[in-house]
């Protein structure tokens, strides 16, 4: 017989199917459990579909009588396009809950533990709650803050850059840092490049990987930023149809270029001019999260783009990808520009999550240690 521990482990390698796929709702699993075997599994697939625990519900069937559920986050209370699981676990007969943390959702926030004990049945929470936590980061800090969480991803030489001298850099990392990235962007709303990357690489922006149990990968809204509107017309991210391309700029873009783009079915963001000379980033953001819907962002700009997000202290996470490369040269591209900081003690203090080495490459992630809307915050 497994530990509920090993029980509520499988729950959350259930929810890490649904990430990506499930927003704006957060990514849940559920497993239930009888006379020490799974009776049933479920995660949430997508928004508007049912939930985890009616998933594993209906897998369960009549064994969900007298089970004991292992649910990733509290089941909802509400009602919305779905009925409220907690109800629907007690009206089944469950006869204990294990939750890894209570919904931030002001809708929930205890009210779902609370309707299960009113049933009289026995709630447990926190086991594996700072995993829980760490899948449902983008989730916890929309509703916390209601700001996008921004993850920036890096691939980098040993010595932190991304183009030699001559702007050559394929390819600084190899076959499973790019695979993995298509996952990352399989995993986040939007991809968001600058201008600058548009017209050097014409990249096409989109998450190349399948995942499982899908049966085609999520793929992100592409978001560029263009302060002039620069973009040609022909760029694979204006006439690639896999998926919405958003262009933010500002009045400096010509009428007339904003009136072609939406001919061809791109969608225009018109933001703040930041100092005369670039999108007001932080107001483009909220753009983005106000009037889009996007949640969350994977930055893959280059190194002005990042800078500016540096800059700005708007990084929740960093991926780094490094090749085993040294470029060198004084006039090679940094993978972090813009302004930077003056003295050590203002830059943004990273906590180190994860180190590994996957055939010669170091994938390293971070996380910004004063970033906001954490679980943390909720929690306390």
């Amino acid at each position: 017989m497994l530990e509920p521990i090993e029980y509520m482990r499988e729950a959350l390698a259930l929810a890490r199917l649904g990430l990506g796929y499930t927003t704006p709702n957060p990514a849940v699993g559920c497993v239930l459990v009888k006379d020490g075997r799974i009776v049933g599994k479920g995660y949430h697939h997508q928004a508007g579909t049912p939930h985890a625990e009616v998933w594993a519900l209906r897998e369960a069937g009549e064994a969900a009588n007298g089970a004991t559920a292992y649910v990733t986050l509290e089941p909802c209370s509400h009602y919305g396009r779905t009925l409220p699981c907690a109800k629907t676990l007690a009206e089944h007969g469950i006869a204990k809950v294990y939750m890894a943390m209570l919904d931030p959702n002001p809708l929930v926030a205890g009210k779902g533990a609370a309707i299960l004990r009113q049933a009289g049945i026995p709630v447990e929470i926190g086991l594996l709650s700072g995993e829980a936590a760490q899948l449902n980061e983008v989730f916890i800090k929309n509703m916390l803050v209601e700001k996008p969480f921004i993850a920036v991803k890096l691939a980098q030489s040993l010595d932190g850059c991304t183009a030699s001298r001559t702007g050559r850099s394929q390819w600084i990392t190899n076959d499973w840092a790019r695979s993995h990235g298509h996952y990352l962007r399989s995993t986040y709303d939007a991809i968001l490049v600058g201008i600058h990357t548009v017209e050097t690489d014409n990249p096409l922006l989109t998450s190349r990987i399948r995942r499982d149990d899908h049966d085609a990968p999520h793929q992100p809204i592409r978001v560029v930023l263009d302060t002039k509107g620069r973009i040609p017309l022909k760029s694979l991210v204006v006439t690639d149809k896999t998926t919405t391309t958003i262009v933010v700029t500002t009045f400096l873009c010509p009428v007339e270029k904003m009136r072609a783009l939406k001919r061809a079915g791109v969608k225009i963001l018109l933001a703040p001019l930041h100092d005369g000379k670039c999108v007001d980033l932080p107001a483009a953001l909220n753009l983005l999260y106000r009037e889009e819907g996007i949640r969350s962002i994977l930055v893959e700009g280059g190194s002005t783009i990042h800078g500016s997000f540096f800059d700005h202290k708007l990084v929740d996470k960093v991926y780094a990808f490094i090749g085993n490369k040294v470029i060198g040269g004084a006039k090679a591209t940094t993978a972090v520009g813009g302004m930077g900081v003056d003295s050590l003690d203002e830059c943004m203090t990273l906590t180190y999550e994860n180190a590994e080495i996957h055939d010669g490459n170091i994938l390293i992630t971070a996380y910004n240690a004063e970033r906001e809307g954490t679980y943390v915050h909720w929690n306390h």
